[in-house]
């Protein structure tokens, strides 16, 4: 025998155990799976308890929370319950108000040709669209409304979603995704952070409406690109601002946001749902009241519960753009679409923006005497730091001394409405990435009239005396 041969026998005989391990595997196996199915159980074997003793286990059974226990002082335990239709007064806890804390800025809600044309709507379409646009919710008055809002804008294309939270938290991740980065004002609300979450991108915050701190962080983007020119090949770069912040009533620096971004090859989303229907001469946004091409801006996305007198939001940008978030736009492919009754009111609501400039002037000139009126009570500005730009529907009181005192506040709101004014206070979730100083948030609304906003400035001023 060669000594190539007595090379091969010991592999023999392991290759011949292996083999037979792997019989005596499955045959184990198999008769594990015929000792299971032929089992018999045992009739006794389980513990039978009497009805009593059933009814004092139930009895005794608390189920594990969902949530902690909110503490006394949250605002959900201070119920307000409004009755009857929403419009310049409101009616809270049986007490008729003067509203200023809705968000319908140019007072369409009462509107008559709205109501009907959304009556005639349920006659027509019925309540709801019972299903997604992609599959069979999409009705003709939604391919109005996309159509409209496109020419609108002056863009190319619009897509239309149910619910105006969705709409920015939606077309953020739809273009966005991992490994991507983001650079964002840090005031941005609440709709804008859970987009960026659900983008997985990285974000970069700036101080709020600092250019110089923006341009900082893109100089350091640019000294890392330079170091890793492949991966910054792959790299997208957004802009994500709002027209005017919902947290501190503050319009953006479009005009220089606008040249950073093509300084640094930026894409620049903007949320408009305020600036929608209240800047610009024609009610277009923060676009038409800088004079900015609105080309420059490569998505616009706005809600339609605001200036509208709807529900729901649209995007608006180039058909490239535009309609990639008919197959990726989450809120948009899952989601019930716009009821029809809702779409036919923000038809109206357009029909009425087109025809009617003067109310967005009478707005604007609203919000500036409001702002003049806040700014020469000694009283208000004693105790309170007016937030906001003079132009801007939505204007914020917080507090000098104290100012994280929301008892405070909840007193002041609480003694306002027993004078029969309706105001509210901000309210943010601690899971938000940055939580301002409580406020007492005032929406202004066109509705208004000069005796109207001097008696709010007199409640003010009884209510903090």
């Amino acid at each position: 025998m060669t000594a190539m041969s007595f090379v091969f026998i010991p592999f023999t005989f392991i290759f011949n155990d292996v083999a037979s391990i792997y019989v005596y595997l499955q045959i184990m196996l198999a008769l594990l799976i015929l000792w299971i199915i032929f089992k018999k159980k045992d009739p006794n074997g389980k513990c039978k308890l009497t009805q009593e003793e059933e009814a004092e286990l139930i009895s005794k059974w608390q189920p594990f929370p969902l949530v902690k226990p909110a503490p006394k002082s949250h605002r959900g335990y201070d119920k307000r319950v409004t009755e009857g239709k929403i419009g310049k007064y409101i009616n809270v806890n049986g007490i008729n108000c003067l509203n200023l804390s809705s968000h319908d800025f140019l007072g369409l809600n009462e509107e008559k040709i709205i109501e009907s044309s959304a009556i005639e709507s349920i006659r027509k379409y019925g309540i709801g669209s019972c299903g997604p646009r992609g599959f069979f919710g999409t009705v003709d008055v939604h391919l109005e409304l996309e159509e409209r809002l496109a020419k609108f804008m002056d863009l190319e294309e619009a897509v239309v979603y149910a619910y105006g939270f969705s709409t920015i938290s939606s077309a953020i991740p739809a273009y966005a995704k991992r490994g991507d980065v983001i650079f964002v004002d840090e005031e941005v609300n609440f709709a804008i952070q859970k987009g960026l979450d659900a983008s997985r991108s990285e974000i970069k915050y700036f101080k709020h409406n600092d250019m110089k701190d923006l341009e900082e962080l893109l100089l350091k983007q640019a000294q890392l690109d330079s170091k890793n020119t492949k991966k910054a090949a792959r790299t997208r770069r957004f802009l994500v601002i709002e027209g005017i912040y919902m947290k501190t009533g503050r319009l953006c620096n479009l005009p220089e946001l606008v040249s950073l971004s093509k300084k640094y090859k930026l894409r620049i989303f903007v949320d408009e749902s305020i600036s929608f229907g209240t800047l610009g001469k024609n009610g277009k946004g923060v676009t038409e009241h800088f004079n900015i091409p609105v080309t420059d801006v490569d998505l616009i996305m706005t809600s339609l519960e605001m200036a509208a007198a709807s529900v729901g939001g649209f995007c608006v940008g180039s058909s490239f753009i535009v309609e990639h978030q008919r197959l990726s736009g989450l809120g948009y492919c899952f989601s019930a679409s716009l009821p029809p009754l809702l779409t036919t009111a923000a038809i109206k609501a357009l029909d009425i923006l087109e025809n009617r400039h003067e109310l967005i002037d009478e707005l604007q000139n609203v919000c500036c005497t409001f702002h003049q009126y806040l700014l020469k009570s000694d009283i208000i500005m004693n105790c309170f730091t007016l937030i906001g730009d003079d132009i801007s529907p939505i204007k914020h009181l917080r507090l000098r001394n104290n100012g994280n005192n929301v008892q405070d506040l909840g007193s002041i709101i609480s003694k306002c409405e027993h004078m029969n004014l309706a105001i509210t206070d901000t309210a943010y979730l601690d899971i938000e990435k940055k939580t301002p100083i409580p406020s007492i948030k005032l929406a202004i609304n066109r509705l208004l009239t000069n005796d109207d906003l001097i008696r709010v400035i007199n409640i003010l001023e009884k209510a903090v005396c």
